[in-house]
C-alpha cells in the first residue's frame, strides 16, 4: 500500500460565474469553471504532489468533458471513475459578495447522485490509504446510502475523511443531521465550515459541536473559522491555527483547499491507513498551517484555482517517517 495514496469519491459541479450584465438587465454572461467540494480537493491534492485517486460519476456531457480534463491535468488517476449517462450537475454562482459566494444549483437527475452498489463494489482498494468524501453525493439518495456502505468495508484498512460541506439548498439541514451521527462512525477526520456549523447545530460553540462529534465517534475534528483561522480537536485536545494574510479575490474552494493541505500533510507523515495513531497535537497544529495556507492561496485568485506545489510559497512535505 502505498502510504500517502488519497481516494477522493464525490461530484463534479460545473461552477458558473457572471462576467457581465446588459445594462437593460435583458443579458447574462456566464464562465463556467470545473468545480465541486471532492473534485477540487482531488484536484488540490494532486497538485500538491499527493498520489491522488478521483472516483467519481463523470457525465459525457461538454462539463463532464470538462471537469476529466481538469482532473487529469492536475495529477489525478481517473481511473476507476464511471462514465455516466446522466447530465452534469451545475451550480450557478453569486459572487457579489466575494466573501460569501452563493449558489444555485441544478442539479435534479444528475450523474453525481446515482451510484450503483456494483459500482462502488468493483473499485480497487489495495493502493488505497485514505478515502476522502463527503458534500452533496453523500448526503443525495439514492448514492450517498451506498457511499456509505462503501466506507464501513474500506474503513478496516483505510483512513476515513468525511467533510459534509452543506448545500441546504439542494439538500434539507436536517438529512445532514439525521445522518451526520452515522459519518462520525465512519470517518477518523472531520472537517467542516463555520457555516456548516451553524446550520447543522446554532449557536453552539465549536469546541462544544466537536466534543459531540468525538462522542459520536470521529476522533479528529476540524472546523474552518475564515479569516480567524482554524480550531481542531483531536480527541479533546485542542489546537487554534491562525489564518495567514491573504488579499482575497473570492472563498470558492477554500474550504475544500483547506482540506486537501490538511490530508497532504497527514500522509507526507506516514498516518493514513488506519485510525491516526501517533499523531501529536504539535503534528497537528503543523498540519493545520499548512492547509491555512493553502487555503489563502486559493482565496488570492479566482475560481477553485489551488496551488501547485512547484510554487514557492506553498510549504515543502514533512519528511515521512521510516
Amino acid at each position: 500500500m502505498n502510504p500517502s495514496q488519497v481516494t477522493v469519491l464525490g461530484e463534479c459541479v460545473a461552477d458558473a460565474f457572471t462576467v457581465s450584465r446588459g445594462e437593460d438587465a435583458d443579458g447574462l454572461t456566464l464562465r463556467v469553471l470545473p468545480g465541486g467540494g471532492p473534485a477540487n480537493t482531488a484536484v488540490a491534492l494532486a497538485r500538491l504532489g499527493t498520489p491522488t485517486r478521483f472516483v467519481g460519476r463523470l457525465s459525457g456531457d461538454v462539463f463532464g468533458r470538462l471537469f476529466r480534463a481538469r482532473l487529469t491535468a492536475a495529477g489525478a488517476d481517473l481511473g476507476d471513475s464511471v462514465t455516466a449517462r446522466e447530465p452534469s450537475t451545475l451550480a450557478v454562482a453569486d459572487a457579489t459578495d466575494p466573501a460569501r459566494v452563493r449558489y444555485s444549483f441544478h442539479a435534479d437527475g444528475a450523474a453525481d447522485w446515482q451510484w450503483t452498489a456494483a459500482e462502488l463494489e468493483a473499485v480497487p482498494l489495495g493502493e488505497t490509504a485514505c478515502v476522502h468524501t463527503g458534500s452533496l453525493a453523500l448526503a443525495r439518495d439514492p448514492g450517498g446510502r451506498r457511499i456509505e456502505e462503501f466506507l464501513a468495508r474500506v474503513r478496516p484498512a483505510a483512513t476515513v475523511s468525511i467533510d459534509p460541506n452543506v448545500r441546504p439548498l439542494l439538500v434539507p439541514a436536517g438529512v445532514y443531521r439525521d445522518r451526520l451521527d452515522r459519518w462520525c462512525e465512519l470517518a477518523d477526520i472531520l472537517r467542516l465550515s463555520e457555516d456548516d456549523l451553524e446550520v447543522l447545530l446554532p449557536g453552539l460553540p465549536p469546541e462544544r459541536a466537536c466534543d459531540r462529534w468525538h462522542a459520536a465517534g470521529v476522533p479528529l475534528v476540524v472546523v474552518t473559522l475564515g479569516a480567524r483561522g482554524a480550531l481542531a480537536s483531536l480527541d479533546g485536545r485542542r489546537v487554534a491555527v491562525t489564518a495567514p494574510p491573504a488579499e482575497v479575490v473570492d472563498t470558492v474552494g477554500a474550504g475544500d483547499s483547506f482540506t486537501a493541505g490538511l490530508l497532504h500533510h497527514l500522509g507526507s507523515l506516514g498516518l493514513f491507513g488506519g485510525r491516526l495513531h501517533g499523531l501529536t497535537a504539535g503534528a497537528l497544529a503543523e498540519a493545520c498551517r499548512t492547509a491555512a495556507r493553502v487555503a489563502a492561496l486559493t482565496c488570492s485568485v479566482a475560481g477553485a484555482n489551488p496551488p501547485w506545489a512547484r510554487e514557492p510559497t506553498v510549504p515543502e512535505p514533512a519528511d515521512r517517517r521510516g
